[in-house]
């Protein structure tokens, strides 16, 4: 069945969450609706603003451009525009067109008729987001905590703010986030290999099945999760990764102010009460 043909089942009215039909309409293969348009409208905006900010500092090579937030002297309060108050507004389009976007999930899923999953997903990553430009700077008490809006220079507020905690590997959040992309890269080579090994056979042979798929699994170590069941597994991984990811972040400064790789001394201590420092490494293969 050709594409077009098939979406015309789904192209129905209704299922918005605002506006009715004023916006319930198609744009070629594009569904426009009420949070569409407030997502253009948001998009739009903040991009036009990081041009103007671009104009004001003169730099138009775009590993340069900057939009920094304002100064941590200002605090929670709004600064001038050119102190800060740019990032401040374009955070806030960031935030419209981001939370625009997954509400017109919404709505797409509710004309299919289809869970909520993708949405939810994507909240995940707005979550992250909102953890590093809203939780923790309200937690820190200044807008100045957050990164700034750059290439380089948001690679420099990372590295920063990872040797300001001495060795961010040892935050303890950190590792788990890292331990669920890993794990997510993993599952996904696993799922990727078998669907194409099963669905490009050796020459002449018929295309295999997923009843062909699991007896693999099965062979290989003992399970198989099934089609749907990895699905479900990759979503998990994913989201976890990306949610302990918000946490070790946000932990950081409101909650640990020291290097991380003191936060594990108690431990040590168990180990060997007299201690205040944590064993020498013993070096590699040892």
């Amino acid at each position: 069945m050709a594409l077009l043909s098939f979406e015309r089942k789904y192209r129905v009215r209704g299922g918005t969450l605002i506006g009715g039909d004023l916006f319930d309409y198609w744009i070629g293969p594009f569904y426009v609706g009420f949070f569409g348009v407030t997502t253009a409208l948001f998009a739009s905006l903040g991009t036009a603003l990081i041009f103007y900010g671009a104009a004001l500092q003169g730099v138009w090579n775009p590993f340069l451009i900057s939009i920094n937030p304002p100064d941590v002297s200002y605090g929670l309060s709004f600064a001038p525009i050119k102190a800060g108050g740019l990032w401040q507004i374009i955070t806030v389009c960031a935030l419209g067109a981001f939370i625009s976007w997954a509400l017109r999930e919404v709505e797409i899923c509710r004309k299919l008729g289809i869970g909520y999953h993708v949405p939810v997903a994507f909240s995940f990553a707005i979550l992250a987001y909102f953890t590093l430009t809203v939780i923790r700077p309200v937690l820190l008490g200044a807008w100045g905590f957050a990164f700034p809006y750059g290439i380089f220079s948001h690679l420099d507020w990372v590295s920063t703010t990872g040797y300001e905690f001495g060795n961010f590997h040892y935050n303890p959040a950190h590792m788990i986030a890292v331990s669920f992309f890993f794990t997510t890269c993993f599952a996904l080579a696993l799922h990727g290999s078998l669907i194409l090994s099963a669905a490009n056979p050796g020459k002449g042979k018929v295309m295999k099945t997923p009843e062909h798929e699991d007896t693999f699994f099965r062979d290989f170590i003992g399970y198989s999760i099934g089609p749907l069941g990895i699905h479900r597994l990759g979503l998990f991984l994913a989201l976890s990764a990306v949610l302990f990811s918000a946490v070790c972040i946000v932990i950081s400064g409101p909650y640990w102010s020291q290097a991380w790789d003191q936060w594990w001394l108690p431990l040590w201590q168990l180990v060997d009460p007299g201690s205040m420092t944590p064993p020498p490494y013993p070096g590699p293969g040892l």
